[in-house]
């Protein structure tokens, strides 16, 4: 079975072409997979800013409300260009305080690298990474508070 990418520019992402279909690709399905590749490296904050720290808090409270998985949106800070074999990755961060930030960037660049590439089969050409923002670990919303406003919404669905 011979395999050819096809495809435009732009906001409809790339194709995978065989003699038994296409498979269409969306540049949102690429930027999900840069953003949470990008969360798996610790001490990253994807957006950067207190504001994104407050709307991840936000995210995990509407999660609980609302019963859906994750916090915050994995896409934010992060912006691609498809091309038909190829992807350019733009991501903004915020890190903890007291990490390295070259070593922890090129593990940021790593990790988005080999997750687009090995779930896309798209080649990616760069990953530009700008840190906006440094943040100590009291910035951002404890995982203990995070839990107990998610047990909260819980018991109230409950009682509802």
């Amino acid at each position: 079975m011979t395999q050819q990418r096809t495809g435009q520019e732009g906001r409809q992402g790339s194709s995978l072409q065989s003699d038994r279909g296409s498979t269409n690709i969306s540049d949102s399905v690429v930027q999900k997979i840069a953003g949470i590749a990008a969360q798996e490296v610790e001490k990253v904050q994807m957006g950067g800013g207190t504001a994104a720290a407050v709307t991840g808090f936000l995210g995990s409270v509407s999660s609980a409300v609302t019963g859906s998985s994750g916090g915050g949106s994995p896409t934010t800070g992060v912006s691609v260009e498809v091309g038909q074999e190829e992807a350019a990755v733009d991501l903004t961060i915020a890190v903890e305080y007291g990490v390295q930030i070259p070593q922890t960037t090129q593990a940021v660049r790593d990790s988005v690298i080999n997750r687009v590439e090995s779930l896309t089969g798209l080649r990616v050409t760069e990953v530009n990474i700008t840190v906006n923002d440094v943040q100590f670990p009291e910035e951002r919303p404890q995982l203990g508070q995070q839990q107990e406003v998610e047990q909260q919404a819980k018991e109230q669905e409950r009682r509802a």
